[in-house]
C-alpha cells in the first residue's frame, strides 16, 4: 500500500487527477471506476481543466460508478447520475454509451444489479477504481457487515451514512434508505485502487483502514489485501497514521 501525503484537499485532488490522466494516456481503452460525494468533486474539476487544455481525451474511456440511490430519478439533483453529469460528464468528450451507472429507478432492482455486474465483467476489468472512505469504513455503499464476496447489490443504508449525506438534502428524512452499490468483490477486482481521504474527521477511519483486523465489520479493511492500493490523503486525514508507514509527500 502506497501513501501519498498531500498538503490539503486541493493538492490531494490534483495528485489523483495526474494519476488518472497518466492512466488514460497510457491505455488504448481505459476503464475507470468513479465515486461521488464531496471527496472527488475537485478531482473532477481538475480532469475537466486537463481536458480543456487538450492534455487528455476521454473518447475511448469507459466508466463505471460505484453506486446510485434507489428511488431518485436521474433528473433529481441528488441522484448520482445528475451529480456525474454536472460535475464531469457534461464537460468532457466521454461518449454517453460508455458511461455506466446503476439504475435506482429500475422496476426490477435485482435484475439491474445482475445486469450491471455483467457489464463490469464484459467491459472491464476496471483499471483504476476511485474510492472515498466512510466514517464507518464503508466503501461504495457497502456498509459494515457486507460480505467481502458481495457483487453489485441492493444496500440498506446505515443511519450514520444517511446522517452524513443529509447535508446534500433538505433533511435526513429526504435521504433514501436504500442504494445500489458495486460489491466489495467487484471493487477488489480493479487492477488499481485510489483511496482519497481528506479532513481530520476521516483520520480515525483511515487509521482503522490501515491497522484494524481485516473484518467485514469495517469494510475498508479489505483494502489491506489488495496488491495495488494508493492512498492519497491530506495532512489532517493522516494525523493518526504513524510516521513508520513511510508516507511520501508530494509537492
Amino acid at each position: 500500500m502506497q501513501i501519498l501525503k498531500a498538503k490539503d484537499y486541493e493538492e490531494m485532488s490534483k495528485i489523483a487527477c495526474s494519476l488518472l490522466v497518466e492512466h488514460i494516456q497510457k491505455n488504448d481503452f481505459p476503464v475507470l471506476g468513479l465515486a461521488t460525494g464531496s471527496t472527488p468533486e475537485k478531482l473532477y474539476s481538475c480532469l475537466i481543466e486537463e481536458y480543456q487544455k487538450g492534455k487528455v481525451s476521454f473518447r475511448n474511456t469507459s466508466t463505471f460508478n460505484l453506486d446510485e440511490y434507489v428511488g431518485l430519478d436521474s433528473r433529481e439533483a441528488n441522484s448520482y447520475q445528475f451529480y456525474m453529469k454536472e460535475k464531469l460528464f457534461d464537460h468532457i468528450d466521454l461518449p454517453s454509451n460508455q458511461i455506466h451507472l446503476p439504475n435506482g429507478m429500475s422496476p426490477d432492482l435485482e435484475q439491474d444489479c445482475l445486469d450491471y455486474e455483467n457489464q463490469i465483467q464484459e467491459v472491464g476489468p476496471i483499471g483504476i477504481q476511485v474510492l472515498g472512505l466512510g466514517l464507518n469504513g464503508h466503501i461504495g455503499f457497502n456498509e459494515p457487515g457486507t460480505p467481502f464476496t458481495s457483487r453489485t447489490h441492493i444496500v440498506d443504508l446505515a443511519q450514520s451514512t444517511r446522517r452524513a449525506n443529509a447535508r446534500f438534502f433538505s433533511g435526513i428524512e429526504e435521504v433514501p434508505t436504500q442504494a445500489i452499490s458495486m460489491g466489495i468483490a467487484s471493487i477488489m477486482e480493479s487492477r488499481k485502487i485510489l483511496l482519497l481521504v481528506s479532513g481530520e474527521e476521516k483520520a480515525e477511519a483511515l487509521y482503522q483502514m490501515m491497522n484494524s483486523e481485516v473484518s467485514e465489520s469495517f469494510p475498508a479493511s479489505i483494502l489491506q489485501t489488495h496488491p495495488n492500493v494508493t492512498v492519497i490523503a491530506d495532512e489532517p486525514a493522516l494525523s493518526k497514521v504513524p510516521v513508520s508507514y513511510g508516507e511520501k509527500s508530494v509537492r
